[in-house]
């Protein structure tokens, strides 16, 4: 079992930035990738980034390519989601997500273990 607990969430105005926290235990996550995922009201929970935690490499959705950044802390057995220059259509609920499998997925049903989740609204 693995549990996740994501924070950082909150409101800012557009252009703004957040970092948000997934905070991840019960496993060693070395053979392990994590994703970021995010669900508006009325839509379908969509990908947003991914890292396989050994060796760092990284995934990003078009919509958040160059202004979102995946990154992970070995020592504190986290995973980060730099959000930058922040948009109206990024207000969601923000969620982490851990695959026990191989690769890198944007499927969400490919994950095996998720988080509550945090709030994230931008304001225009």
């Amino acid at each position: 079992q693995v549990q996740l607990v994501e924070s950082g969430g909150g409101l800012v105005q557009a252009g703004g930035s957040l970092r948000l926290s997934c905070a991840a235990s019960g496993r060693t996550l070395s053979n392990y990738a994590m994703g970021w995922f995010r669900q508006a009201p009325g839509k379908e929970r969509e990908f947003v980034a991914a890292i396989r935690w050994s060796g760092g490499r990284t995934y990003y959705a078009d919509s958040v390519k160059g202004r979102f950044t995946i990154s992970r802390d070995n020592a504190k057995n986290t995973v980060y989601l730099q959000m930058n220059s922040l948009k109206p259509e990024d207000t969601a609920v923000y969620y982490c997500a851990v695959d026990i499998g191989y690769g890198l997925k944007y499927r969400a049903l490919e994950y095996d273990y998720w988080g509550q989740g945090t709030q994230v609204t931008v304001s225009s």
